[in-house]
């Protein structure tokens, strides 16, 4: 009797074996540790590929369409080492006026014809009537181009590269270009709701389960 009431003055228990139960008890399961692990792990790479794809949006959609960019894919090596085949620029519209030596731009061959170049400016001239014009050269070409620049050719200025993506944008097609930005945009909008969607179902799950155990009228046995 006295025993058993030290024992509970102290806090403790009147059964010997209940603290091997408790400590079994507050003793993490390898197995439970282990999947605690692998689901921390899958959350972080669920995380990183969710940042990237939105990165890869952002860089590649968004910002172009917002800028009201055109996006080009390099295609030959006249400006390699920098822009080697397969990059992807995106340049942005730029007055005339504000083209200086060393911008890299992106003009018609021809005035009103498709055929574009992208190379550097290495300096400028004027025509008999005194239109300025530029002087380009590709950075792996040997010569400047034959050709000056006027401004009705200028379709914009280097904002920023991203290297080897263009050939991804010429194998889905320049004609579907577009449809297949808004497909992207919208698989990355659904990526990201279902992440997010199934991140709240687990975290919901677990406070159920963490409410199971409870007592009677929600309190702990």
């Amino acid at each position: 009797m006295a025993a058993d009431l030290t024992e509970r003055l102290l806090g403790g228990s009147t059964h010997p074996g209940n603290h091997e139960e408790e400590a079994r008890a507050t003793t993490p399961q390898p197995g439970r540790r282990r999947r605690a692990v692998r689901t921390a792990v899958g959350r972080l790479a669920s995380m990183a590929a969710l940042l990237a794809a939105l990165f890869a949006a952002l860089v590649l959609i968004v910002v172009p369409v917002a800028t009201g960019s055109q996006t080009y894919t390099v295609l030959t090596n006249s400006m390699a080492q920098k822009f080697p085949p397969g990059t992807f620029m995106v340049m942005k519209p730029a007055p005339f006026e504000d083209l200086k030596y060393g911008d890299v731009i992106t003009f018609q061959l021809y005035s009103g014809r498709p055929e574009v170049e992208t190379h550097r400016i290495v300096g400028f001239g004027s025509t008999q009537a005194g239109e300025k014009t530029l002087i380009t050269k590709g950075d792996n070409n040997g010569a400047n181009d034959p050709n000056p620049v006027v401004a009705v050719q200028v379709k914009g200025k280097l904002f920023y590269a991203v290297p080897y993506v263009g050939f991804a944008a010429n194998f889905l097609g320049n004609s579907d270009r577009g449809m297949w930005t808004v497909i992207t945009a919208v698989a990355l909008i659904g990526y990201g709701a279902i992440t997010v969607y199934t991140s709240v179902r687990k975290v919901r799950k677990r406070d159920e389960a963490s409410g199971a155990g409870g007592g009677p009228d929600g309190q702990d046995a």
